[in-house]
């Protein structure tokens, strides 16, 4: 009985210490397949930053060396100094925070009426509003320009904010979203006391909805940093231009691109985002993973 025992227990040892192994392998596993995956996704940014520290020669050496021989910090002086560096950006922050405000504003009024307040007929409204998200900006594009032409908006920054001031279809099904999660409780007790709508809205639902406030700013920072299309149809005046807009002047008349100054530049562009996306992760991914569950 003794031997059978001693037997048994040093089965289940041995058991444990090799079921131990293979979830230490398996973490060993994650950890390597997850590093891999990064490092495949930000290669492309450290060949954007170490380009921007080379000579041209180094540019256009074959085969291409990822570090340079010499750092080349004089790039982002001339980068800077060669456009405009800081009016493109100013412009860009400037319609970013209108943008911004507009669309934080409607979108959440818009989905307070979709999430929070009953009436005949919202879903079936909803459902249009989302629909909208199908059409892309190419269908669009034609007559939004007659229309911002009629109202002599072309060479203004009117054309990119105005639009934010009456919603995104994405924006507010973000809130309504969110809002959802919010007890149902809340509303009706500041109803109950005597709370008018607007009250509830500005007191109660939107104080609680930072998270999706967060994400739709952070959202709408990527689009207004990243957009070229929009800024190269309706900027005609070049003091009006963005940062993406910008760093075309990299490119010269006779169709050669001065390449370290434009990885500089675009660099620069790129930086803030990333700090803003620090500062607003645990916002922003509380906001994106608590959408949808009550």
């Amino acid at each position: 009985m003794a031997t059978t025992a001693r037997t048994s227990t040093q089965s289940r040892m041995q058991s444990a210490v090799y079921y131990r192994r293979i979830r230490v392998i398996n973490e060993i596993l994650k950890y390597v397949l997850i590093t891999t995956i990064a490092i495949l996704f930000i290669f492309p940014f450290l060949w954007l930053l170490t380009t921007s520290f080379k000579s041209t020669t180094e540019i256009a050496s074959i085969p291409p060396r990822l570090l340079p021989k010499v750092w080349q910090w004089k790039n982002y002086v001339k980068a800077v100094t060669y456009i405009p560096f800081f009016k493109y950006m100013w412009n860009t922050v400037v319609i970013f925070a209108l943008k911004a405000v507009g669309a934080v504003i409607s979108c959440s009024l818009a989905a307070y009426g979709f999430s929070v307040l009953k009436w005949p007929g919202r879903d079936a409204i909803f459902f249009l509003v989302l629909a909208t998200m199908m059409l892309p900006f190419q269908v669009t594009m034609v007559p939004l320009y007659i229309i911002f032409t009629r109202l002599g908006w072309i060479g203004t920054f009117a054309p990119l904010v105005v639009p934010s001031w009456f919603g995104y279809a994405f924006s507010i099904f973000l809130f309504r979203q969110f809002f959802l999660t919010i007890p149902h409780e809340l509303p009706e007790a500041a109803r109950i006391d005597g709370c008018s709508e607007p009250r509830i809205y500005t007191q109660i639902i939107l104080p609680l909805a930072k998270p999706a406030v967060a994400s739709v700013v952070l959202f709408e920072f990527m689009w207004t940093w990243n957009d070229f299309l929009g800024p190269m149809l309706y900027l005609t005046r070049m003091e009006k231009w963005t940062l993406s807009l910008g760093l075309l002047q990299f490119r010269s008349q006779q169709g050669e691109t001065v390449w370290e100054q434009l990885m500089a530049a675009a660099t620069l562009t790129v930086f803030p985002a990333i700090v803003l996306y620090f500062i607003g992760q645990k916002a922003f991914i509380q906001g994106i993973a608590t959408t949808g569950f009550k």
